[in-house]
């Protein structure tokens, strides 16, 4: 039995010994372990028979008892000295004054956005989302700036090295168009064999790129598109919805607009919206505001309709600009500088 009380003895002295959990696991095997000094005494008791056997035993139990208390004590404590350890070097002086968390707030071109979608929806426009990395057909083709077209210059734009599932070239949209291309072909498919089509009333709003980077053009900009497809519609409505969205975007009524010729390869014909306010720092001065124009008749069929039966005007629109016009910020940088002094004039209470 003292043989037993010293090996007890032995292993609790060497499991103080160690600070590290690795050198205490070391320790265990050399007493606990398949070669240990306990498991060489239980493989003894083969020898033994009867009582002896019993009680001898019973005896070498006890002792594997202590030290597995003994290791489990010292395991116990190296876990919590090591948690002190990184709680004091994880301190936080509480003496010291705090960092107040500030309330955020809506970017400027975020607040534009979320009105322009409001006044839309207003009048019964959809909002429709669609990918900023757009194939070469949804981008240029279906809008009728087929390849090596002269008009593709018009919207350098960074393109992307993959190609589609088609073999499509990819690039970065450089404008939301090709989302009316998306939702009017969905639609036409969701309405296919109806005797009456409902219309197409959509806008699509988001990011899009280009090549130019100056006080007034980012590399990239948000841009909203607007389409109305149907059987009666004409550019006198196209004049009254977006008129009345200036008037409501802007909250005023002194606005004069007009509609100047202008080239657009997906609209037939095609004009430029200049705004003029009639008040304010800007009064009487021309701004141009938007581009748009009556589809064309290859993109109508490209949208999956007929384009004797279907007629509408599509418009397309910064926000950007109009963020500045309605703020009065005269560098289009600003918006992206990240400067808070700047962001924070659009949130104060």
């Amino acid at each position: 039995m003292n043989e037993l009380n010293d090996l007890v003895d032995r292993a609790q002295a060497e499991f103080l010994a160690v600070d590290q959990p690795a050198e205490l696991e070391n320790a265990k095997a050399r007493y606990l372990g398949k070669s240990g000094a306990l498991t060489a005494l239980m493989k003894d008791l083969a020898a033994l028979t009867g009582d002896a056997r019993r009680e001898r035993g019973a005896q070498i139990n006890l002792a594997k008892q202590a030290v597995e208390r003994a290791l489990q004590q010292r395991r116990d404590a190296l876990a919590e000295a090591e948690l002190q350890q990184r709680l004091a070097a994880q301190a936080i002086d509480v003496t010291l004054p705090g960092r107040g968390q500030h309330a955020g707030g809506v970017h400027p071109v975020v607040r534009s956005w979320m009105r322009i979608e409001e006044i839309f929806r207003s009048i019964g426009f959809e909002v429709a989302d669609g990918p900023e990395i757009e194939d070469d057909w949804t981008n240029f083709t279906a809008l009728n700036s087929p390849q090596n077209h002269p008009a593709r210059s018009m919207q350098d734009t960074f393109y992307v090295d993959l190609k589609d599932e088609h073999g499509q070239p990819l690039l970065l949209r450089t404008h939301t168009s090709p989302m009316q291309v998306r939702h009017a072909r969905a639609h036409a498919a969701r309405h296919a064999g109806a005797a009456a089509m409902p219309e197409v009333r959509v806008i699509a709003p988001g990011r899009t790129y280009r090549v130019d980077s100056d006080a007034t053009h980012s590399p990239m900009f948000h841009q909203f598109e607007g389409l109305w497809i149907g059987e009666d519609v004409s550019l006198a409505d196209l004049k009254g919805v977006y008129t009345g969205f200036l008037h409501a975007f802007f909250e005023r009524d002194d606005i004069t607009l007009r509609f100047r010729p202008s080239y657009f390869p997906f609209t037939e014909p095609s004009a430029e919206i200049d705004m003029m306010f009639d008040s304010g720092p800007l009064r009487g001065r021309w701004l141009e505001i938007s581009g748009a124009g009556q589809v064309h008749p290859k993109v109508v069929r490209n949208f999956g309709l007929d384009p004797e039966r279907h007629i509408g005007f599509a418009f397309g629109s910064g926000i950007e600009r109009l963020t500045m016009l309605r703020y009065g910020i005269g560098d289009l940088r600003q918006f992206y500088a990240g400067d808070l002094r700047f962001l924070e004039q659009f949130n104060a209470a």
